[in-house]
């Protein structure tokens, strides 16, 4: 081989090689940017702390200053009614014992009983939905019903036949059943309504839940 053609090869291998080098160099300048782009924070409103790789919203008051949090959501006032007009026989107990005229033993009382005559309707507490209707062993002919704010209110002790079913929507004063004594655990209460509330899956007392406003 000449040393011209000697030359002139090395000069076009040259050139490819500075062509692949300048088409590498494009493409980790590219890699960098979009890599560093997605490292950007988005732009905070002035009422945003970053937490990691997340954003808390802060509550702020008329002059910015910053509402602690309660760490609690709240729940909502319901308009509320007594499901019976009649006496209470036993009351609630969760933190303490009882003692239960049937079985004879002290227990806890997840609700309040109230004494009626058999056939005095048994209104729905306040407004929501028939959640479930069914014959309990231990409890008799069984309303639950589903409220706003978590709450659910449990009727038992009812007359077999009841006026509402599942799905049902039901306002504050509808009548949902009748008063009887079909709840074995407490039958030697005689004619009665078991009247129980919870929120969230825990037992409230039935007195605070219709003493709100």
């Amino acid at each position: 081989m000449s040393k011209k053609k000697f030359s002139g090869s090395i000069s076009g291998k040259g050139y490819y090689i500075a062509l692949g080098l300048c088409a590498a160099a494009i493409g980790i300048s590219g890699f960098l940017y979009y890599r560093n782009a997605e490292k950007t924070p988005p732009v905070s409103s002035g009422n945003e702390e970053t937490l990691g790789n997340h954003q808390a919203v802060i509550a702020t008051g008329p002059d910015g200053s910053v509402i602690p949090d309660s760490g609690e959501t709240p729940k909502i006032s319901l308009q509320t009614v007594s499901p019976l007009q009649g006496q209470t026989v036993a009351v609630y107990a969760m933190d303490s014992l009882t003692y239960n005229q049937t079985t004879r033993d002290w227990r806890v009382h997840n609700g309040v009983d109230i004494a009626a005559e058999a056939g005095s309707e048994v209104c729905a507490a306040a407004a929501g939905e028939v959640y479930s209707v069914y014959e309990d062993e231990a409890m008799g002919m069984t309303v639950v019903l589903r409220h706003e704010g978590g709450y659910t209110t449990r009727y038992a002790s009812l007359d077999k036949t009841v006026s509402v079913k599942p799905g049902d929507a039901v306002t504050m004063g509808q009548t949902i059943g009748t008063v009887g004594n079909t709840a074995l655990m407490e039958s030697a209460i005689g004619d009665h309504l078991h009247f129980a509330v919870t929120c969230d899956g825990e037992p409230v007392n039935p007195d605070t839940f219709l003493a709100q406003e």
